[in-house]
C-alpha cells in the first residue's frame, strides 16, 4: 500500500506531518506513506524545507491520497502542470482526501460534484464559489472521498485511510499512540464519533 501526501511550497506543516506521523504508525513491509511534492524541496508557511519523498506522478497510482494545505492552494489549482497531472486521481480505485485548502483541489478537479466537504475558515468561501457546499463538522467522508477541517483534525482523515486500509483496530491503536496521555480514551472516542458514520458498513459474516 502506497499512501501520498501532496505537500505544496508554502505548506502547512500541521497538516501534512501529522497525518505522516499517525499513518507510520502501521509497520508493515507492504505499508508505504511519503510526503509527494511537485519540487525536489518545498518551503513551509513557516520556513520547514522537506525533500521530496514521492512524484506527482507517483500520486496518481497511490492507493491513497491526502492533499495537504498551505497558504498557496490557490496558486495551486491555477497552475496548469500540477493540475494536469492530478486529473490523474481516480476515487474509483483510490482513497481521496483533503486536508484544509486541499478541499479547493478536489472541487477544481471536479472530484467534489455533489459532495459537501469539510475545510479551514479562510479557504471557506472560496470553495463555496467553487461551487461546493461546506460543512460546519471536522470531517466528512463519502465513498472514497474525505475532506476535514482545521489542522489538528488531519488525524481524522489518517484514522479514516488506516480503518479503511487495515481495519478499525490498527486505525484505534494509531490514535491511541498520539493521543495525550491521560486522554487516550476521551480522545480516541471523539475521533471514532467523527470517522464511523462515514466508512463502510460492515459486511456481514456468511452462515
Amino acid at each position: 500500500m502506497h499512501i501520498a501526501i501532496l505537500t505544496f511550497e508554502g505548506y502547512n506543516e500541521l497538516d501534512s506531518l501529522i497525518a505522516l506521523g499517525v499513518l507510520n504508525r502501521i509497520k508493515a513491509d507492504d505499508w508505504r506513506v511519503t510526503i509527494a511534492t511537485p519540487a525536489p524541496k518545498v518551503t513551509s508557511m513557516n520556513g520547514v524545507v522537506i525533500e521530496q519523498m514521492s512524484t506527482l506522478g507517483e500520486v496518481c497510482a497511490a492507493d491513497a491520497v491526502i492533499v495537504g494545505s498551505g497558504i498557496a492552494t490557490r496558486e495551486v489549482v491555477e497552475d496548469p502542470a500540477i493540475m494536469n497531472i492530478l486529473r490523474g486521481l481516480d476515487p474509483s480505485r483510490q482513497l481521496i482526501a483533503a486536508q484544509c485548502s486541499g478541499a479547493l483541489v478536489l472541487a477544481k478537479l471536479g472530484l467534489l460534484n455533489d459532495i459537501p466537504a469539510c475545510t479551514d475558515l479562510t479557504t471557506k468561501p472560496w470553495v463555496i464559489a467553487a461551487g461546493v457546499e461546506v460543512l460546519n463538522q471536522p470531517f466528512y467522508a463519502k465513498d472514497n472521498i474525505a475532506t476535514a477541517g482545521g489542522c489538528l483534525a488531519s488525524h481524522y482523515l489518517a484514522a479514516w485511510i488506516i480503518a479503511r486500509l487495515k481495519g478499525n483496530n490498527a486505525a484505534e491503536s494509531a490514535l491511541h499512540y498520539v493521543a495525550p496521555v491521560g486522554e487516550k480514551e476521551e480522545y480516541i472516542k471523539r475521533a471514532w464519533s467523527n470517522i464511523t458514520p462515514y466508512l463502510p458498513a460492515p459486511t456481514p459474516a456468511l452462515v
